[in-house]
């Protein structure tokens, strides 16, 4: 069984440590009991996806992308018929290279509200090694 740290939970979670204290002290994250304070992998997991859950999709399209990260524009940088589009999402920067037409179109500027769908075939998963 994985456990986790406060600060590595706070990290992985995308929120500060006292977060995750506070978390731990009202019942909403379960321990293992241990000194110093480990959090179950398990409990980890189930307490990212409830925050993955928001904030709301403002889009009312069918797609059978499953991954679509809503967010916030924090950086357009058009030069010439292309552009980059930054979105932070929580804790993740997705980054889109459109062209710089999309961006008009899209009225894409920094603070506007954002879904990045992302669609692949593959996908290369990683963990540290023990």
């Amino acid at each position: 069984m994985s456990t986790f740290k406060i600060a590595e939970a706070a990290r992985l979670l995308g929120v500060s440590d006292d977060t995750v204290r506070r978390w731990v002290d009202g019942g909403t994250l379960p321990t293992t009991g241990s000194s110093p304070i480990e959090i179950p992998g398990e409990a980890l997991a189930a307490r990212a996806v409830e925050l993955a859950s928001g904030p709301h999709d403002p889009g009312d399209v069918l797609s059978s992308a499953r991954n679509r990260f809503v967010g916030i524009v924090t950086k357009v940088q058009v030069d010439g018929v292309m552009a980059q589009v930054d979105i932070q999402a929580g804790p993740h920067r997705v980054v889109s290279l459109m062209s710089a037409e999309a961006v008009r179109e899209l009225g894409l500027e920094v603070g506007a509200l954002a879904v990045a769908v992302v669609k692949a075939t593959s996908v290369i998963v990683e963990t540290k090694k023990d």
